[in-house]
């Protein structure tokens, strides 16, 4: 068997990030003028910034609101983020087997640092930038035995990466949904990851 090293999503995988990202929605339409519906926005997080602004911003705007964004964020949506429950001790569980944990998200890789370093989760890698099947790239590049996400485009990473998705419900999908996606294993949130973890260490 190849060491365990286990991928996760970052928003509504690891982190509820949707107070902080709320905010730095508003203060984008406070500067812009352009109304985004920040609790629709972070009700379908999971997709590219970008593909979320196109939904509000006119073709020719929308790379200028995604720099603005990203510029506002530290401000805005660091603090209010909370881990999710159960995500702290999933890593622990990890760990505790001599194992790696990386975090591949469509978050740039800088920003969901920031996150990780004020909850302190500790990670071996982040993978930032990446989507569906881009994520793929990476979990097959740092050596992914699993991968945990929240969306049905996680599922397809690891589809992708030919490893086990494990799909928790706490984001916008629901558990028929990331089955339908290929989901080996679904959870309800991660607070069943360490017994999870030890059966599929068990039956390895």
């Amino acid at each position: 068997m190849p060491p365990l090293t286990v991928g996760f999503d970052l928003d509504m995988t690891l982190v509820d990030s949707r107070p902080g990202i709320a905010a730095a929605y508003r203060a984008l339409t406070a500067e812009t003028g352009v109304h985004v519906d920040a609790e629709v926005a972070v009700a379908r997080l999971g997709p590219p910034l970008r593909t979320e602004l196109a939904h509000w911003f006119p073709p020719e705007d929308v790379e200028s609101a995604v720099t603005r964004f990203r510029e506002l964020y530290p401000a805005y949506a660091i603090t209010p983020a909370v881990p999710l429950p159960g995500a702290l001790d999933a890593v622990a569980a990890i760990r505790a087997h001599g194992g790696r944990v990386l975090v591949v998200t469509s978050k740039l890789g800088r920003l969901a640092r920031l996150h990780l370093d004020h909850l302190g989760l500790v990670v071996d890698e982040v993978a930032g930038d990446l989507f569906a099947e881009e994520k793929a790239t990476a979990l097959v590049a740092h050596g992914a035995t699993h991968y945990v996400g929240d969306h049905v485009a996680d599922m397809v990473a690891a589809r992708t990466a030919r490893i086990p998705g494990i799909g928790v419900t706490t984001g916008p999908c629901s558990a028929e949904e990331l089955r339908a996606a290929g989901a080996e294993t679904v959870l309800d949130d991660l607070t069943r990851f360490p017994a999870a973890l030890e059966r599929w260490i068990r039956l390895a």
